[in-house]
């Protein structure tokens, strides 16, 4: 005797759901797996990468065995030059070095940075005639000049400063206002510890061959020309 068995749509859909939602599952799982070596894959490339780096690093600390002071330039038509020059200074006086500034060009406004650095024992020579365009006054200009730089020459010249910034003193030598060789020799003479910072447009080519890094920054974009106005970050 032969038995018919029949099966309802009805009673066979809750099989097709629950093979539907192990499917779904499996798949999900894969994808998780699949998504996890992947990530393992790429944090074992990231630390041979890092850990080549640091060697190459490392290998470049060893064979620096000449611990002495360096000369930075820091050119271009870009803004902020100024502003890496303070930074570096202050960063010597927050380790608990001392540090000089001579400011050259700028000087007839406030300046936020000498404020702060004063405060903690830097000292200043300040030019403090404003730009040569304002002053329309070359020879009050190299007099200004070179009163300043007396200053910046005791600040070279004597070891207790670790950082000596020469705020602007490419516009001195582009312009003739001090001697370019008097110059060059104090710098190439001072301090073998002491470090030199030296900002400003222009820089003529001798400072920078005798510079140990020289930075260049690019005027990408100016709020002045933008805007048409002097903007917060000039005085904040």
């Amino acid at each position: 005797t032969t038995e018919i068995y029949t099966l309802s749509l009805h009673d066979a859909l809750p099989i097709c759901e629950n093979d539907q939602t192990n499917s779904e599952t499996e798949k999900s799982e894969q994808e998780r797996n699949e998504q996890e070596r992947n990530e393992q894959e790429r944090n074992e490339r990231h630390k041979k990468k890092a850990q080549k780096q640091k060697e190459k690093v490392d290998a470049s600390i060893a064979k620096a065995t000449i611990e002495r002071g360096i000369v930075i330039v820091i050119t271009g038509n870009g803004k902020g030059k100024s502003t890496s020059g303070f930074g570096t200074v202050a960063r010597c006086v927050g380790h608990g070095y001392k540090a000089a500034v001579a400011q050259f060009i700028k000087g007839q406004w406030d300046c936020g940075e000498r404020n702060l650095l004063e405060a903690n024992g830097v000292p200043f020579a300040v030019m403090a005639t404003g730009f040569t365009w304002e002053t329309q006054d070359r020879s009050g200009d190299i007099a200004a000049a070179e009163s300043v730089w007396q200053e910046a020459k005791k600040f070279l010249a004597d070891p207790q400063y670790h950082v000596v910034l020469l705020d602007e003193m490419t516009y001195m030598l582009g312009y003739d206002y001090l001697n370019k060789q008097e110059v060059l020799d104090a710098i190439r003479n001072r301090p073998e510890n002491q470090t030199v910072v030296i900002t400003g447009r222009g820089a003529i080519s001798e400072l920078k061959e005798l510079a140990d890094t020289v930075s260049e920054v690019k005027d990408e974009r100016s709020e002045e020309r933008r805007v048409g106005k002097e903007c917060r970050s000039r005085w904040s």
